[in-house]
């Protein structure tokens, strides 16, 4: 079977799928998202066996340090991920739900139901929680899901798949609900960007590159983000030690990851208190500074940061510094070299925070909070299958509601069109 017929033949498992979900009740897909959680912890020694195979691959290959994080699946990993199907199967189900009805002159009701989107096909590098979690939304959702991850994570994902899929199968849904197309090759996913009218909706997540060559030869409705530049602007208002926690909490919880902070902004006023002491920390937690050079004449022992430096999603531990000219300096930065991900303010200036809320243009903004926040699970949200930067159809995290859509609905008596 050639590589355009192989891609087919998942697709029209992925329909029968499809067609499954939506004879599914919300308990029975409760119950199966349950399960799933119970059968990934029973199997975590096995998952943990797959993935360090994927992590020799991925360290004969050279993949960066950031990668092979993303790509590490362990003990504590797993149970977040199986926590996560949990708190997913709690989240109240958006399909069928009837909003917005109006009675209109001639006695009928019109309103909207929300619906499942149809097949949605996620394309994806490394890390493999993305597998559980994208399948976990969707079958809530009433989606089925053609998964397509990085060839470094094939081991892992085919694992996470087919402890689902045994799942599923078990309590009577098609096993074409979620469906991985184990193939490496590049092709897979140029064929699999042509099946409009198949696949109704395709989510990349990964680097800039991937995302770029999915936009661009897809032929499908795309959800993306290119980059995380994220921000935090220390203002003059602040309470310094909350803003050195933020700081670097936002930067060295999971450098790795596309809501760690980038660049840290610092108002004029307080940089000679706040850097010498921050930008101790960050040394000595082992990240690479690049600064401007207000910050330079503070902080001597650390590099210039190039005009192009502001724009890099670093995704390492390497962090700008740069010193503003008070809110208006952060605003007018974050605009020139944001990327709308995540961007956060720490003060305690009620009038900034509302300012800084309203124009800063970014698909979360964040007052005395790390932008690691910026999560569908820490927004209550379940678990995600992306952080959309796009502004028609969702923006954010991308959770049960995000993977839906509504049609409309006519309740009538007998009305006809006069």
């Amino acid at each position: 079977m050639d590589i355009r017929q192989f891609i087919l033949s998942k697709a029209e498992e992925a329909k029968e799928g499809a067609r499954s979900l939506a004879k599914a009740s919300s308990g029975l897909k409760n119950l199966v998202l349950i399960k799933m959680a119970e059968a990934l912890k029973s199997k975590t020694e096995y998952l943990i066996l797959e993935n360090k195979r994927d992590i020799k691959y991925a360290k004969d290959k050279g993949l960066s340090r950031a990668m092979i994080d993303r790509l590490t699946l362990n003990e504590e990993r797993i149970t977040e991920m199986a926590d996560e199907l949990e708190e997913v199967a709690q989240l109240p189900d958006p399909v069928g739900e009837i909003t917005k009805v109006r009675q209109r002159p001639n006695g009928m009701s019109v309103g909207k139901m929300r619906v499942p989107i149809g097949i949605i096909g996620i394309i994806y590098e490394a890390r493999p929680n993305v597998t559980a979690n994208a399948a976990s939304l969707c079958l809530k959702a009433g989606n089925s899901v053609m998964l397509r991850g990085g060839s470094e994570a094939i081991n892992s994902n085919r694992a996470i798949v087919n402890i689902m899929r045994d799942v599923a199968k078990a309590e009577g849904i098609h096993v074409g609900a979620l469906t991985f197309i184990d193939m490496p090759d590049r092709e897979a996913v140029m064929e699999m960007l042509k099946l409009e009218g198949i696949i109704d909706l395709i989510i990349p997540r990964g680097g800039e590159g991937l995302i770029r060559t999915v936009t661009e030869n897809s032929r499908i409705p795309v959800l993306k983000h290119y980059k995380g530049v994220c921000h935090v602007f220390v203002d003059r208002d602040a309470d310094l030690e909350m803003a050195e926690n933020i700081c670097l909490n936002a930067k060295l919880q999971r450098p790795g990851t596309c809501n760690a902070m980038e660049t840290m902004l610092i108002d004029d006023a307080v940089a000679e208190k706040f850097l010498p002491g921050t930008l101790k920390r960050f040394k000595d937690a082992g990240v690479k500074l690049r600064g401007c050079s207000e910050t330079i004449s503070i902080h001597p022992d650390i590099a210039e940061a190039k005009g192009d430096d502001f724009y890099n999603e670093y995704l390492d531990l390497i962090l700008n510094v740069k010193v503003v000219n008070g809110i208006d300096g952060a605003v007018s930065h974050i605009a020139k070299y944001g990327s709308a991900h995540s961007d956060a303010i720490v003060t305690k200036d009620y009038d900034k925070a509302m300012r800084f809320l309203r124009e800063v243009d970014s698909s979360a903004v964040l007052v005395n909070a790390s932008t690691r926040l910026n999560d569908g699970f820490q927004f209550g949200l379940g678990a995600e299958v992306g952080i959309s930067t796009d502004k028609i159809h969702a923006r954010g995290p991308m959770g049960l509601e995000e993977l839906t859509c509504t049609k409309f609905i006519v309740l009538g008596s007998g009305q006809i069109r006069q």
